[in-house]
């Protein structure tokens, strides 16, 4: 099959060290994805994401439809020109966005139809239409249409609604345009029943795709559930493809899901935490907003090099959010994205070294230790 690149090299355990290589560049592996809803990770420039080591954005096709549309978008050059980032960029199909519009929205067969939220105008997406948006964007890597079955589901809810992602996923892959350095991931489904993702990893690798996902996760059935549907069904999925877990970003759920065989990560998480002053340190979060870091003076991460622990303290944090500047927003978004690249870094050579498990239990002793106050040591 030609498109992606993939290539396995080393393992710990079913942990799995990669590289993927696509039409705009490669892709190291485990990789997290800062998320770039709508062409842009929120209070980022391009320059400064790919300053944080990043090597691969995720864009959404259902709002990049909206807006500005993925023809505009075509006719000025593609997402990569539009929003100024030359590395690779994924793209969801827009099911998860779709899904989430309740009462505005209508499943059957074809596809969906649903009203902006907008403006309330009515759209269709199928797994025809999803796919032309995704190659109209020129993403690299194009996922197929899914509907992520809600949860809790019953069985017999789970099973009809894997059974309709699998042929949305056999029609998806009939509409992608094969060429070189691109590729299409399709989406494992089945909920939290074994037998459900046994049925939905053999529908799709008899398609054939060039990479595939474990969608319907991190939706509230807990880490332990999360982590056992990872367990038994990513060792299914064929080992020369990555595997991507989609929509899980909590640090420790990262960690785990890599020492279970995932490759590939993406959440709003990180962005989303540093625009309402959370920080993710190598001793838990730590909320900037909190008054015991206005007189402080020490950085938020010293192990960090970001600009917002390079050049600045706690307490200048602190006053910004105070101060509701949006310098704050950017500064801790920045320091939450460099966190999470260094954590991917670690966990990478970690994998190389063989040495994963005394990493994973220094990770979750530094978690669990937790954030000390100015004056009481390190």
């Amino acid at each position: 099959m030609s498109g992606l690149g993939f290539e396995l090299l080393a393992t710990d355990g079913a942990a799995r060290r990669g590289r993927i290589t696509t039409g705009h560049g490669t892709v190291e592996t485990p990789a997290f994805m800062p998320v770039g809803t709508a062409g842009t990770v929120k209070a980022m420039t391009a320059d400064a994401v790919a300053a944080t080591g990043a090597e691969i954005v995720l864009g959404n096709t259902y709002h990049l439809m909206l807006r500005p549309g993925a023809e505009r978008v075509a006719r000025l050059g593609g997402l990569h020109r539009f929003m100024g980032w030359d590395r690779p960029i994924l793209t969801d199909s827009g099911g998860f966005q779709v899904m989430s519009l309740a009462g505005l929205r209508k499943i059957d067969e074809n596809g969906v139809t649903f009203r902006s939220h907008l403006d309330g105008s009515a759209h269709t997406l199928t797994p025809e239409r999803s796919i032309a948006i995704q190659y109209l964007l020129d993403a690299d890597i194009t996922m197929a249409f899914d509907e992520c079955t809600p949860f809790p589901a019953t069985e017999e809810v789970a099973a009809a609604s894997m059974r309709l992602s699998m042929r949305w996923a056999e029609r998806s892959r009939e509409a992608f345009v094969e060429r070189p350095g691109y590729g299409l991931f399709g989406i494992v489904q089945g909920s939290v029943y074994p037998d459900l993702r046994a049925e939905s990893v053999a529908a799709l690798t008899a398609i054939g795709f060039h990479g595939y996902a474990i969608g319907g996760l991190a939706v509230g059935e807990g880490q332990a559930a999360m982590f056992e549907t990872v367990a038994y069904t990513a060792p299914m999925l064929p080992a020369d493809r990555p595997r991507y877990l989609m929509g899980v970003g909590r640090p420790e759920d990262i960690a785990g899901a890599v020492a279970r065989g995932i490759d590939m990560f993406d959440c709003v998480m990180p962005t989303r935490s540093g625009r309402t002053a959370q920080g993710f340190t190598r001793r838990g979060t730590v909320n900037i907003r909190n008054a015991r870091h206005a007189d402080d003076p020490r950085p938020l991460d010293a192990d960090c090099a970001c600009p917002a622990c390079r050049n600045h303290s706690r307490a200048y944090l602190h006053h910004l959010f105070k101060a509701n500047e949006i310098l704050g927003s950017v500064l801790l978004t920045w320091h939450n994205i460099q966190y999470y690249q260094d954590l991917m870094a670690g966990l990478r050579q970690a994998i190389v070294d063989g040495r994963l498990d005394a990493h994973l239990a220094d990770l979750h002793r530094g978690w669990a230790a937790g954030d000390i106050p100015a004056g009481e040591g390190t």
